[in-house]
């Protein structure tokens, strides 16, 4: 029986320890990030290195393709042109990523899709737009 205890003992634990970590969320070390791919000059920061703050320019945060139109003449009658930190080095560590859709003028569909902890702002610039969305949360809250 005492070894039964100090085995759940041991393993509470062990999985309090776990959910510690991998709940934790850590705080952007810098209030950009610029990326780029000198890893001379750079610091290495979420997985790009980073150009020195008082080195950046306006470009940096511009991206000039998202006033163009996508091709929407496939089989869902959309088209989905996303800008990343690849585009817009600026982006990185920011969390955000600009996107523009255009949809076929009858009968265009964005498949359903989720976001995992992601936030979407949709902006209807011309026509209409019928949205169905469901908010997900990571836990259903306890009814107790």
């Amino acid at each position: 029986m005492k070894g039964m205890r100090c085995f759940l003992v041991a393993f509470t634990l062990l999985a309090f320890a776990n959910s510690l970590a991998s709940a934790f969320d850590p705080s952007p070390l810098q209030d950009f990030c610029v990326a780029i791919n000198d890893t001379k000059n750079g610091v290495f920061v979420n997985g790009k290195f980073c150009k020195d703050p008082k080195l950046a320019v306006a470009d940096d945060f511009f991206y000039s393709g998202l006033n163009m139109p996508g091709n929407t003449s496939n089989p869902v009658g959309s088209n989905v042109t996303t800008v990343n930190v690849d585009q817009i080095p600026g982006l990185n560590t920011l969390g955000i990523s600009p996107v523009r859709i255009d949809y076929a003028t009858y009968g265009g569909l964005n498949p359903p899709h989720t976001h995992p902890r992601g936030t979407k702002i949709l902006v209807v610039v011309e026509g209409t737009h019928l949205c169905w969305v469901r908010y997900i949360q990571p836990r259903e809250p306890s009814l107790h």
